[in-house]
């Protein structure tokens, strides 16, 4: 590219940018922003089942241990790591664990960055979490990452168990986004997960647990 070349280019974007942007169109508003709780709930666990996941209801604490002891049984997990969020803190699943014969690890049993990415990537067969929402629409979950929902636990293991209370469905991503930076918030990661991870790169052909978990679980609570 020339000098000329360059200034072309340059003097085009300088045009293109005084244009006024023009207004966005107005759009119908989704069908979901109307739906009750229990429909919002339907439509949540169908659009994540479509996407590959799994979902299991359970009514309340010690439902969920019960099916928790469960999945990991089946899915021969003998090491996992738990994110210290408010939905998993108050499971202690550390104590709960040793009580069923499996081992649950915390990002903090690891003060090294490198020790914590080993055990994260090579030495847990599941990483276990909260979300902080979950999207109906395409039955979507939402981490916000702090110092206690560290990002790779839901990223890492080949198994993504998230834990997510009913009332954290919400109807579609606006919602979910206006709360995570409502007041001037502004968290330095959020991850949207929808069913396992995905790539195209082969060939422009979608295939499933490529990159990431190749399977995703929520525990539906309440």
């Amino acid at each position: 590219m020339t000098v000329n070349d360059r200034e072309t280019i340059l003097q085009r974007l300088k045009a293109a940018a005084s244009h006024p942007v023009p207004p966005r169109p107005l759009l119908p508003p989704l069908p979901e922003m109307a739906l009750d709780a229990d429909r919002l709930r339907e439509v949540f666990v169908q659009r994540l089942t479509e996407q590959g996941g799994e979902v299991h209801p359970v009514a309340n604490r010690a439902a969920l241990l019960e099916t928790l002891g469960r999945i990991l049984a089946d899915e021969q997990v003998v090491r996992a790591m738990a994110a210290a969020d408010k939905v998993v803190a108050p499971l202690d699943l550390v104590s709960w664990g040793r009580q069923v014969g499996v081992e649950i690890v915390t990002p903090e049993a690891y003060p090294d960055r490198d020790g914590y990415a080993r055990a994260v990537f090579d030495d847990v067969q599941a990483g276990i979490t909260g979300a902080d929402f979950a999207v109906a629409e395409s039955g979507t979950l939402v981490l916000v990452h702090d110092t206690r929902q560290a990002r790779l636990i839901s990223l890492a293991p080949v198994l993504h168990i998230a834990v997510v209370p009913v009332d954290r469905i919400v109807p579609a991503y606006e919602t979910a986004v206006t709360a995570i930076y409502a007041d001037g918030r502004r968290p330095s990661q959020v991850t949207f997960i929808t069913g396992p991870s995905m790539t195209a790169d082969i060939q422009a052909t979608p295939f499933k647990g490529m990159h990431g978990p190749q399977k995703v679980i929520v525990l539906l609570v309440g």
